[in-house]
């Protein structure tokens, strides 16, 4: 396997689903930008697991797992938001267990601080 082209692979497309999700929120479809931005922390993380292992990441979608699996050492406000932040996989695939119930104010917030965890992996990749 390519290690390099599959961290590549990982790092577009969260790089392709952070501005899906910028585009979705703006529209006000904020349940559906933020499954986008979920996403995209979830790819770049991906990157991180491909690089650390040599191997492709397994097909999971909590945000921490997978940043213990990449071996990153987060403080505890990132493990927080990480935490935090697996909702949106949830409401994005299984709208019945909706538990944010959001406005377009908090969306945005909740993108933002997506947007730069993105930024801030992507640094350190």
């Amino acid at each position: 396997m390519d290690v390099e082209k599959q961290v590549d692979y990982w790092r577009s497309g969260s790089e392709e689903d952070i501005a899906a999700a910028e585009a979705l929120v703006s529209k006000g479809y904020l349940r559906h930008g933020l499954f986008f931005a979920h996403l995209a922390i979830e790819k770049i993380l991906k990157a991180h697991v491909t690089r650390k292992t040599g191997d492709v990441p397994p097909r999971i979608h909590n945000l921490v797992r997978l940043a213990e699996l990449a071996g990153l050492t987060l403080d505890i406000e990132r493990v927080d938001f990480l935490r935090r932040f697996n909702l949106y996989q949830l409401e994005g695939r299984y709208p019945e267990t909706s538990e944010a119930l959001l406005d377009t104010e908090a969306a945005n917030q909740r993108l933002m601080s997506a947007k730069e965890t993105v930024e801030w992996l992507t640094a350190r990749l």
